[in-house]
């Protein structure tokens, strides 16, 4: 299976963005489903998750921020991430598996700046 993560750009602080990230193959089979981030010079992140039966995780800074939710009929999942800040600035990447993430996408970059 291969994922491709999309809808990245430059937005301004307090703006808006939806990530897409789709799968060439049946997402229904996976588990679970994430996207990470990776900021410059810092370790890569888990910022939300989901599993097969839509139970969704967030990380403490993006909660109340973000959401995630998957469309296994699309082979997708979206993360809509609003109120951004500049410290959401990073290389998106969305991730996907059963006990662990096996599979991973190349990474969306997203940059917060006014």
């Amino acid at each position: 299976v291969q994922l491709q993560a999309s809808g990245g750009g430059l937005v301004q602080p307090g703006g808006s963005l939806r990530l897409s990230c789709a799968a060439s193959g049946n997402i229904a089979s996976f588990n679970g489903m994430g996207w990470y981030r990776q900021a410059p010079g810092k370790p890569r992140e888990l910022v939300a998750s989901i599993t097969s039966g839509g139970s969704t995780d967030f990380a403490d800074s993006v909660k109340g921020r973000f959401s995630i939710s998957r469309d296994n009929a699309k082979n997708t999942a979206y993360l809509q991430m609003d109120s951004l800040k500049p410290e959401d600035t990073g290389v998106y990447y969305c991730a996907a598996g059963h006990q662990t993430y096996d599979f991973w996408g190349q990474g969306t970059l997203v940059t917060v700046s006014s």
